[in-house]
């Protein structure tokens, strides 16, 4: 378990199969080098492989961890980068987590 920090940032989610470059435009709840938690319109399984596209940064490969469903149809996915830690801008404020 990695220390995260409750910073939004903006992201794209898009399946990994998928050759669209939008995708779903969200944000995240928090937030670290290894990991996440964002919210989604989708409802993921534990185990899909998807694209996270920070605003300005990018992509990374994530396997969903978890998927927990809100209401109002909303949905909140735990993943997890599967390539590389993800060098978010904005935890460089912080400094290293």
């Amino acid at each position: 378990m990695e220390r995260r920090l409750p910073i939004i940032v903006v992201v794209r989610l898009a399946p990994a199969v998928s050759v669209a470059a939008d995708g779903e435009r969200t944000f995240t709840d928090n937030i670290s080098p290894y990991g996440a938690r964002i919210f989604s319109q989708h409802a993921w399984q534990p185990g899909d492989a998807i694209r996270v596209t920070p605003l300005n940064a990018d992509s990374a490969w994530a396997k969903v961890i978890y998927s927990q469903r809100l209401p109002g149809a909303r949905y909140c996915i735990g993943v997890k980068f599967q390539d590389r830690p993800v060098t978010w801008p904005a935890i460089r404020r912080y400094g290293d987590t």
